[in-house]
């Protein structure tokens, strides 16, 4: 345990007579490793600093190799291709005055924690072992199960999921002939996906002689980018709008996936409005299970500052109130529902005093427009409720299946000397136009034929009326008349037996 492995956890105490000795050349193993980027600072003494370095990525990789224990570097901005390293970041800052020079267009970037990820392949399961360089609060799960193969990980360096492969909540698939896959998911928060958590790809191969084990570890964050669902909800009296923006006050494009940078945004339509409005309980549920967290409390404060910051005023106007988050979602759900009670005020609203804990464990006093002010005899009607959704895509960057549609299907018919490909869809059409064509043919053979039925009926009955209108003499007559000229022709009767 050292300051690192405890930041934030306000572990470290004065105490007279003591003296605290850490070790920083320690050769760590090579990690999975993520830096967070601390904007607008930069170190004024550093341990290392190399030249014509290509870029950031590669100052990336020499804080990763140092021969000492590299917590934060820089790049660029002392000069061109310029990389520096140091052993300290801001947890080990805390005894030092003004240890940054600030410097807007800079930026350092900080590690903020390690990982080294171990497959135990075994015979009927698979084991995920985790081992941190940073003290670690939340879970590890199984994708698309976090109710159901999942393990609650409190304040520990080392965890581990164990997945059966005949578990069907852990969601092992079967890849091929003896070889298992699955994807984990490491979720610092309780609740909430955020652009902190970790997405792995785990393998594990078998074969018939010899049992290999392998395993695969992807920490990619390449997602398919669904659009953004966004609605506008707006109240009477005042008439006030809840909506989700960018960072700038822009409307959120089609887009939205953990980690992007959003804001919230509450505002007074009307600019001559004479209230002012704050906000509290400020609460986000999902759309399967009814998860929720609270962001803002009944007292206006943030919660958590790493998922949601205080509420400010804009600098445009008093009728706009602020709060910046990254985007994050619930695992069991892709829907992220705000809800959030609104109450006006006249003139103005007082804020009120947040405490806010810093990554070293220090806490600061921040200003959020949340503080619920003392009922008055007005008219106004407190409690708003506003409401807004939004769909957000993880960024883990899993195989995602493959669902296409019947129509789309092509289906093989065999046969003895080659195959042929033919589309359903072509099949299903041909089909309907050879039974619209033999319904047409059927149709037209049957009118045709009652026309013929009707048109004999109706020679056989003039025929009749003729015959039962001339008189004896004139049929004998008749009939011997054709006689004799049939005779007179040469026809001869066939003899019938």
């Amino acid at each position: 345990m050292d300051r690192i492995t405890l930041a934030g956890s306000n572990a470290f105490q004065a105490a007279d007579g003591y003296d605290y000795m850490e070790n920083n050349c320690v050769d760590e193993p090579t990690k999975l490793c993520e830096f967070k980027k601390l904007n607008g600072r930069i170190l004024k003494t550093v341990d290392s600093v190399y030249q014509d370095v290509g870029s950031v990525d590669e100052c990336r990789e020499l804080c990763l190799n140092s021969p000492y224990r590299c917590h934060s570097y820089d790049y660029g901005d002392t000069g061109e291709m310029v990389c520096r390293l140091s052993h300290h970041s801001r947890a080990t800052l805390t005894d030092i005055q003004d240890p940054y020079l600030e410097v807007p267009e800079a930026a350092t970037y900080e590690l903020s924690s390690c990982y080294n990820v171990s497959i135990d392949c075994r015979s009927g399961d698979m084991i995920a072992r985790i081992q941190t360089s940073k003290l670690f609060d939340g879970k590890i799960y199984a994708k698309g199960s976090p109710n159901s193969c999942v393990r609650d990980v409190n304040n520990s360096l080392e965890f581990e999921l164990s997945m059966a492969y005949d578990n069907l909540e852990c969601n092992v698939r079967k890849n091929g002939l003896g070889r298992y896959i699955n994807d984990v998911v490491i979720q610092h928060h309780d609740k909430i996906v955020t652009s902190s958590d970790l997405g792995l790809a785990v393998t594990c191969q078998y074969d018939l002689t010899n049992k290999s084990v392998t395993n695969e570890v992807d920490l990619g964050v390449r997602g398919d980018i669904t659009p953004a669902l966004s609605e506008e909800v707006t109240v009477d009296s005042p008439n006030v709008a809840m909506k989700i923006t960018d960072r700038n006050g822009g409307d959120v494009m089609p887009s939205a996936e953990v980690g992007d940078p959003l804001a919230l945004r509450f505002e007074i339509m009307d600019k001559n409005s004479p209230y002012e409005i704050f906000v509290r309980e400020l609460v986000a549920m999902d759309g399967v299970d009814s998860s929720e967290i609270v962001l803002i409390d009944s007292d206006g404060c943030p919660t958590d500052h790493f998922i949601m910051g205080p509420i400010y005023k804009s600098a445009e106007s008093g009728k706009i109130l602020l709060s910046h988050f990254d985007a994050f979602k619930f695992p069991s759900s892709e829907v992220v529902q705000f809800r959030a009670l609104v109450t006006p005020c006249m003139p103005t609203c007082e804020p009120v005093q947040c405490d806010q804990e810093e990554s070293t464990g220090d806490l600061r006093s921040v200003v959020s427009y949340g503080k619920r002010r003392r009922r008055r005899s007005t008219d106004v009607q407190d409690d708003m409720l506003l409401v807004q959704t939004i769909q957000i895509k993880d960024k883990f960057g899993f195989e995602r299946d493959n669902k296409s549609s019947i129509l789309n299907e092509a289906v093989f018919l065999p046969n003895e000397t080659n195959g042929l490909c033919i589309n359903l869809a072509g099949i299903i059409v041909a089909c309907a136009v050879f039974l619209a064509a033999q319904m047409t043919i059927v149709a037209a053979w049957t009118f045709i034929w009652q026309r013929r039925r009707s048109s004999s009926k109706l020679t056989a009955h003039d025929e009749m009326s003729v015959t039962m209108s001339l008189p004896p003499s004139a049929l004998s007559s008749g009939r011997t008349d054709s006689l004799c000229k049939l005779y007179d022709s040469g026809y001869n009767h066939p003899r019938r037996f």
